[in-house]
């Protein structure tokens, strides 16, 4: 038994080395993203990762400080110098995405179609979410276009690789822990396990919504999904909240929007605060306290969710009121929250010009961000709309944009695009009249 038990750690001390792990790299899509999200398997999977990723993981981190230390030294050299040569794989390529949502996949398949071989690191774990950012926390999508039938999040966020993988997207689920775009082009960057520089990077990281840390909450054991959600535009018509009281927590705009929204499906909405004023704009409050349906909880909090004796869907919550310290019971069939979101900025350590709330800045009408060839799609520069449609759409901005950035870097003479709109000599999207190619070098059709 001791021998095969030193014989079993030589070999994985050997996959390590290697960087050979199918469980940390997804590229060839033969693993499903169903195993990271298995609450049964995930602990298993990532220790596991953990375990294989050791060695990689220290030599990121020496190549990341280098870096951080010294960026006018030359990428190799950081890498030669801290003696992980062996274990960082080097990547070059003109376009990385980062992200793993619907921004970062409608780029990989624009670029995809453009030939251009775009690399998409799509995370472990990144921000808290499994590769597919917060669809992967929805049950139901039912406002995406083309899906007549719900479609379970999960599965349309595995539509997407499918899709991006058929035109020549490589695919890693590894977390980017390390940027240097202030020197580039080329923009440098590390994983665990890969030395990557590129012409052109499209950040598409989203932003997690903020949820309360409270009983009865959680993924795995909670109502989260049964009557606890984040997004009511995602959820709210849901027939679990139709005719049936939901609550909302929060103060601000996003709060009475979201109100107002699920007034059109709910019985009675409640607007739980913890304040006995709003903090958002007079329009909107307004409108809030003029809907018959909306009844304000003022100063109080939700302490507590609990379930209803026929089933494991959300029964109603614990309050306390703030002022006097009474605590009793709300009944609900639905409980959202509303009180904000994280951008997944953090990483950037303060290369690109970012707002107030964290996201990212961009040009008007444009994803150009205040870096030339550094682009940003999705939620991670949208703290307005944040839908899966919507981030799509930048997602096809970032890339076409890419796309024009190349080539008049390739060549200065040429421009993707002309003031009216149309397609200009040197674009490489089907605008010279040549149908783009498909999976397979087949011919497709231009949209």
């Amino acid at each position: 038994m001791q021998s095969l038990l030193g014989k079993r750690q030589h070999q994985v001390r050997a996959t390590a080395a290697g960087c050979a792990s199918a469980v940390c790299d997804r590229a060839t899509g033969k693993l499903g993203t169903s195993l990271a999200r298995c609450p049964v398997l995930r602990p298993a999977v990532q220790i596991r990762a953990g375990r294989l990723r050791f060695r990689p993981l220290q030599a990121s981190l020496q190549v990341s400080t280098l870096l951080h230390q010294h960026p006018t030294v030359p990428w190799h050299a950081h890498v030669l110098s801290s003696g992980c040569l062996c274990a960082m794989q080097e990547i070059s390529a003109d376009v990385v995405i980062v992200g793993g949502g619907p921004a970062a996949h409608a780029a990989a398949v624009y670029l995809g179609r453009a030939e251009l071989e775009p690399i998409l690191f799509e995370g472990w774990m990144a921000n808290g979410l499994a590769p597919g950012g917060q669809l992967t926390t929805t049950t139901y999508v039912e406002n995406f276009p083309g899906f007549p039938e719900p479609i379970l999040g999960n599965d349309l966020c595995d539509r997407f690789r499918k899709q991006s993988l058929a035109y020549g997207t490589t695919i890693y689920t590894e977390t980017v822990t390390q940027l240097q775009l202030q020197n580039g082009p080329p923009f440098k960057m590390c994983t665990d396990s890969k030395a990557v520089t590129a012409n052109a990077v499209i950040i598409a990281t989203g932003a997690a919504a903020k949820r309360l840390r409270i009983p009865g909450a959680e993924e795995d054991t909670g109502f989260w999904n049964k009557g606890i959600s984040a997004c009511a535009v995602c959820d709210g018509s849901s027939p679990l909240f139709r005719n049936q009281p939901v609550g909302v927590v929060g103060g601000g705009d996003a709060a009475m929007e979201e109100a107002g929204f699920l007034a059109r499906y709910a019985s009675k909405v409640y607007i739980i605060h913890r304040f006995d004023y709003l903090e958002a704009s007079k329009v909107m409050a307004k409108r809030a306290r003029a809907n018959p349906k909306i009844e304000f909880v003022w100063q109080s909090e939700v302490l507590e969710a609990y379930g209803r004796e026929e089933d494991d869907c959300l029964g109603g919550v614990v309050v306390r009121d703030n002022k006097t310290g009474q605590v009793s019971k709300l009944p609900l069939c639905g409980l959202f929250f509303a009180i904000g979101h994280v951008p997944a900025t953090k990483f950037l350590r303060g290369q690109l010009e970012l707002d107030e709330y964290g996201y990212i800045i961009t040009a008007p009408d444009s994803t150009a961000t205040s870096i030339k060839g550094v682009f940003a799609a999705g939620d991670v520069q949208d703290r307005k709309w944040r839908q899966a449609i919507t981030a799509a759409g930048s997602g096809c901005m970032a890339a076409l944009e890419v796309e024009r950035y190349l080539a008049e870097k390739e060549n200065p003479s040429s421009c993707s695009f002309d003031d009216g709109g149309a397609a200009a000599p040197g674009a490489n999207w089907g605008s010279s009249g040549n149908a783009a190619a498909g999976p397979n070098e087949q011919p497709v059709a231009v949209a």
